[in-house]
């Protein structure tokens, strides 16, 4: 599925191939809750990294967030990449080098309409913020951390995988 994105002031626009574009996956981890604003949780997408097309490039700036883990003295830098528009802030993908094939588009850049996912995946929960009430329906699933099953296995699970 060809899935078409921009940023809210509409300095950057992008494009890029999906064979997995179920938004089903919300994220609450603290790094995105705050970079993306959104109910307690950010939905990222599955993208073909090489089919990738950017307008308006010269209006992104990158975060790399900090991370300190339980145990760590020091905090360090992810080697993910968030893409953000320089201009209006929103948040348009996640890039990281460990997966140089895949590309992470943000669920709320995406101007594509997007099919409804049958399920929700509930992850990084003992990091969710107090205020937030975590929607809770019969064929969801919850993780203190990280799934096992990545984007594309629950893809292919749910037979969802487009060509």
């Amino acid at each position: 599925m060809r899935l078409q994105g921009s940023c809210h002031c509409g300095a950057v626009r992008f494009s890029l191939e999906s064979a997995t574009p179920y938004p089903y996956q919300r994220c609450y981890c603290s790094i995105c809750r705050k970079t993306q604003g959104g109910g307690g949780y950010a939905i990222n997408l599955g993208g073909d990294a090489r089919t990738m097309k950017v307008t308006g490039a010269k209006n992104i700036s990158i975060y790399h967030a900090r991370i300190k883990n339980p145990g760590q003295a020091r905090a360090h830098s992810s080697t993910a990449q968030r893409h953000f528009c320089s201009r209006c802030g929103s948040a348009l993908w996640l890039f990281s080098p460990e997966w140089p094939e895949l590309i992470h588009p943000f669920a709320s850049a995406i101007d594509t309409p997007l099919p409804a996912a049958p399920e929700t995946t509930h992850l990084m929960l003992e990091f969710k913020a107090p205020w937030v009430q975590v929607q809770k329906h019969p064929r969801d699933q919850f993780f203190d951390i990280y799934p096992e099953e990545s984007i594309a296995q629950w893809h292919e699970r749910l037979g969802l995988v487009s060509r």
